[in-house]
């Protein structure tokens, strides 16, 4: 089957940074269950956050690369990058439930110290700390309110703004489609105006043949009866034809004849 390197480098370079990520979260998890501080459990976690958001980019990496490649490698090679993309996705799915746990631990003992039913840990927890701490805590809680507003606003802008160039895009391909649309009704009515136009054109035509050639043979015909009467004035079948027979001859009445 080969190593991952001797199948592709760029996989295998892909899959040294993923196990250094992987390492550095197992590191850091290890770190924050010794951690007691919840504002530094907090920046711990965020950075865990970071860290599992720059693994599952390179993952996304990692199986662009496998599909691009799929066709040149050898089924035993598609079967263990198949089975090493698995995994990797079965580790990070693990340490995201793992920051899910502590977030909702982190988020559970915010909520006790100030909202909850008050404990007796809680409250000695509480009344350990200063005015000022109290204050500075409860600052640094609206700070991160409001962050995470203005990163909803954010996401809310950003969602509007896409949506809004996708409305305009839609309205400009719709009016393009209706152009097109009646200029393709013009072009076809203009067709059909050229067929009937050209059909009246060749009725036209074939009439025009046939007086033409009714007149030519009415021509032929007359040049022919003149032809004929003068080459023989005294031929007879001719001599009916009107404007070429003879002038009939003088017709006497009886009681001329005395």
């Amino acid at each position: 089957m080969g190593s991952l390197a001797e199948i592709s480098p760029d996989l295998d370079k892909l899959d040294g940074q993923i196990s250094d990520i992987f390492r550095a979260l197992s590191n850091g998890f290890q770190k924050l269950e010794k951690i007691k501080d919840s504002n530094r459990q907090s920046r711990q976690l965020e950075e865990l956050t970071g860290k599992m958001r720059d693994c599952k980019r390179l993952i996304k990496e990692f199986e662009r690369e496998v599909k691009e490649k799929e066709g040149r490698y050898m089924p035993d090679a598609n079967k263990m990058l198949t089975e090493k993309r698995q995994s990797m996705i079965k580790e990070l799915n693990s340490y995201v439930a793992l920051k899910k746990q502590y977030a909702s631990t982190l988020e559970t003992k915010r909520a006790d110290v100030f909202d909850g039913p008050g404990s007796e840990e809680n409250v000695l927890l509480a009344s350990s700390m200063s005015n000022q701490q109290l204050i500075d805590h409860g600052n640094q809680m609206m700070d991160e309110t409001d962050q995470s507003i203005e990163r909803s606003k954010k996401v809310v802008q950003d969602t509007i703004n896409v949506g809004t160039e996708t409305a305009a895009a839609l309205k400009e391909q719709t009016e393009q489609m209706n152009r097109i649309v009646n200029e393709l009704d013009s072009i076809q009515f203009s067709i059909k105006k050229a067929a009937q136009l050209v059909k009246e054109l060749g009725r036209g035509i074939a009439t025009d043949k046939c007086i033409m050639s009714m007149l030519f043979l009415v021509v032929i015909g007359v040049v022919a009866i003149i032809t004929v009467k003068l080459v023989k004035p005294s031929h007879s079948e001719i001599r009916d034809v009107p404007g070429l027979a003879p002038p009939a001859l003088t017709r006497k009445l009886l009681w001329d004849s005395d």
